[in-house]
């Protein structure tokens, strides 16, 4: 202990490891991830049935795509601030209130524009789930589990979209495409009522302000039922250098190139993601595969991201940028084979889009998190935010790409949708070295790491 009135919370977490506290904070975020991951991928399997009752063309249908994209590229910088500034826990909740009322709004939509509104709005509270989700996992964890926790938690959000698909192919034919927004928008609400009562918030989010005195001993005395604080004591993040909580300093202390280019790599893996989750339904229809088929070829996306993420976790723990640069290479030739197993043979198509998900949204996983890890606590939330915001103009680019590029060959749209990977392995590798010279220049910031 640095004084005998310290706490110091990061030594109190490292020694008392995962427990009962991280384990219930998992089961929270799992809930919190599908919602999240479940809204962001119904718009892609309601288009199908948008195209035949809306009458419109495929080419129509990029700004609808890339309209809650739009939403998240403010939301998580304004969801980010408010959870530095206001809380994780009320950030969370204030987030899922609003996407759960607008995406259930949704579902009376008529017409394209209609829609479009209501996805952007929606994707202003969508924006606000990641940045904090990794936020209040990394900051009540040990310091060998921080990556990998906010890994497994934000690893969940895949799953939830695959449960869109799942929701497409079993409700949509006998129920309508309205039936995918009705239970996205009812079960954001739902949980947020209960948050109320049962999400705790970050316990180093409270550290840095002393307001929260009780509710940092409960939390402590949760995850160690004998402690008993000093009288007087002050509770203390021992292990890393605070900075306001203001977007100016997510340059400073070596960070100059290193934030912006992590808004690069989130562009990137973005702009592929969602033109891979916006298109692969639609384009799969137009080469003749069955809809149900193409709404599982969707499914599997997410659900190969989900395995990906956990199954990586303990790699992207340990060896951070440099495992995600070579995770990027890897998906080079994957996405580019996607067109092909298409026009082959059902198996093919549910394996390779199975194998697309596991590294792609693996990636993304990852970066959420390590990108996350580079900011100490006071500005964490603000700085995935950013990442996640800015990165989203490559998610808003991708599906607006793809309508320019719908009437190519399938085979050929998807080796073209390949690029951005490869541009993400390089730029993330350039990251890897400034990170690794960041910390052999300032050593003290390695334990926060």
């Amino acid at each position: 202990m640095a004084g005998e009135q310290d706490v110091q919370i990061s030594h109190f977490l490292d020694e008392h490891g995962v427990g009962s506290f991280q384990i219930k904070l998992i089961i929270w975020s799992v809930f919190i991830a599908f919602i999240d991951g479940y809204d962001i991928g119904a718009i892609a399997f309601a288009v199908p049935s948008l195209i035949r009752e809306w009458h419109v063309a495929p080419k129509e249908l990029g700004l609808v795509l890339s309209a809650s994209n739009f939403g998240v590229l403010f939301g998580s910088q304004i969801f980010g601030w408010i959870g530095d500034r206001y809380g994780r826990k009320t950030a969370l909740i204030s987030a899922n209130i609003l996407f759960g009322i607008f995406t259930f709004i949704a579902a009376y939509s008529t017409n394209l524009t209609e829609m479009s509104i209501l996805r952007f709005i929606a994707g202003l509270g969508i924006g606000g789930v990641i940045p904090n989700v990794v936020a209040i996992n990394a900051e009540s964890a040990p310091r060998n589990s921080r990556a990998t926790l906010a890994i497994i938690a934000t690893g969940m959000v895949p799953l939830g979209g695959a449960l869109a698909g799942f929701a497409a192919a079993a409700f949509v034919p006998t129920h309508g495409w309205q039936i995918l927004f009705y239970i996205g928008g009812i079960a954001p609400i739902v949980f947020a009522l209960l948050a109320i009562y049962g999400l705790p918030e970050s316990i180093k989010f409270m550290t840095l302000h002393q307001r929260h005195r009780d509710s940092i001993v409960a939390l402590l005395k949760e995850i160690r039922p004998d402690f008993t604080p000093p009288p007087n004591a002050r509770f203390v993040i021992e292990d890393e250098k605070q900075s306001p909580s203001n977007p100016i300093y997510l340059f400073g202390e070596g960070l100059a190139a290193i934030t912006p280019l992590t808004w690069l790599i989130f562009a990137c893996n973005l702009m592929g993601y969602f033109f891979l989750i916006s298109w692969t339904p639609t384009l799969l229809g137009a080469a003749h595969v069955p809809p149900q088929t193409a709404a599982l070829a969707g499914a599997g996306l997410q659900v190969g991201g989900t395995v990906g993420s956990l199954l990586l976790c303990w790699w992207l723990q340990r060896a951070r940028f440099l495992a995600v640069a070579i995770m990027f290479l890897v998906a080079v030739p994957i996405v580019a084979s996607i067109g092909h197993a298409g026009l082959s043979s059902t198996p093919a198509l549910l394996a390779i889009t199975f194998l697309a998900g596991f590294i792609v949204l693996g990636i993304q996983s990852g970066i959420n998190v390590v990108g996350a890890m580079i900011y100490p606590t006071s500005l964490r939330a603000n700085g995935s935010g950013w990442q996640l915001g800015i990165g989203r103009l490559g998610a808003i680019a991708g599906p607006m790409v793809g309508a320019l590029l719908v009437g190519l060959p399938v085979p050929e749209l998807y080796m073209w949708s390949a690029i951005p990977f490869a541009v993400g392995a390089v730029v993330t590798f350039i990251v890897y070295t400034l990170v690794k010279a960041r910390l052999q220049a300032r050593p003290e910031l390695a334990q926060a790491q």
